[in-house]
């Protein structure tokens, strides 16, 4: 049975799409730490981030750098903190999230509430800068 991550790459599950190419699809965190907090994921269902082929991985995190550095221009931040955990989902996924310290990396704290519509504004902004 497919992950919840692999039907939203597909395009099964809606999703606030930040960007997407032929391996990797980045998409905003419905539960977040921070507005703006995404996550990217491989389009091929890999459980375990570290079962990812080498070259793969170079490219994921490639990919990755190039969501954090729109992030970075959209979201007032002093850094996009990467996280890889792996517990949720059984599909291999970097958390970005935008910080202004320590504690906003805390997966244990109180998610940030935002409407649909604050969620859709911020894909678009984010989306728009990822080169």
């Amino acid at each position: 049975m497919a992950s919840i991550f692999s039907k939203i790459a597909k395009g099964e599950i809606p999703s606030y799409k930040i960007a997407e190419n032929d391996e990797f699809y980045a998409f905003l965190d419905i539960n977040p730490l921070t507005r703006g907090h995404t996550l990217v994921v491989p389009k091929e269902e890999i459980d375990d981030f570290f079962d990812i082929e080498n070259q793969k991985m170079s490219d994921m995190m490639l990919f990755a750098k190039q969501v954090a550095l729109a992030i970075r221009q959209t979201i007032p931040c002093k850094r996009v903190g990467l996280v890889v955990l792996g517990f949720d989902v059984p599909h291999a996924h970097i958390h970005l999230v935008p910080m202004q310290g320590m504690q906003d990396i805390d997966f244990k704290r109180e998610r940030v509430k935002l409407t649909q519509e604050e969620f859709q504004a911020t894909a678009n902004d984010i989306s728009e800068k990822v080169k």
